[in-house]
């Protein structure tokens, strides 16, 4: 279902690329953002186009230990439903693995729980969050 798209890992990714991803699917950009947080990650999937296009993305930050965290999946407008946020997925949790980290993390908002579960595999935990803006 992802012909003609390549995957890397750690391959190279703008930050106008981003602006542009989250743009195409009505998500706020900020300029900035990728440059900030990629010294951060332990590594990242790109998918594109035969074009060349940055259509799918997925962030693996991560604790330098046992810990990974899936974060800022990302599939172009135009190119959803068509496997590319899967695959993004799929891709990072065997990069995660042969890094040696033992769990991988997720958190999402409720109308993603069926592509996280079900299409991706992860499991439902228990699991807590504060919402550091709203403390006094």
């Amino acid at each position: 279902m992802t012909d003609a798209i390549s995957y890397t890992w750690r391959g190279p990714v703008t930050d106008d690329e981003m602006v542009n991803l989250v743009e195409s699917y009505g998500g706020d950009a900020v300029a900035g953002w990728w440059d900030q947080i990629r010294p951060h990650s332990l590594g990242w999937v790109a998918a594109r186009r035969g074009d060349g296009a940055l259509v799918g993305f997925v962030n693996v930050a991560w604790d330098g230990g046992d810990h990974a965290f899936l974060i800022d999946t990302k599939t172009r407008g135009s190119e959803q439903h068509r496997g590319i946020g899967t695959e993004v997925v799929r891709r990072a949790v065997i990069h995660a693995k042969a890094a040696g980290c033992e769990w991988l993390h997720v958190d999402f908002d409720p109308e993603l729980a069926r592509f996280y579960f079900d299409a991706c595999g992860f499991h439902r935990t228990d699991a807590g969050s504060v919402h550091l803006p709203s403390l006094p």
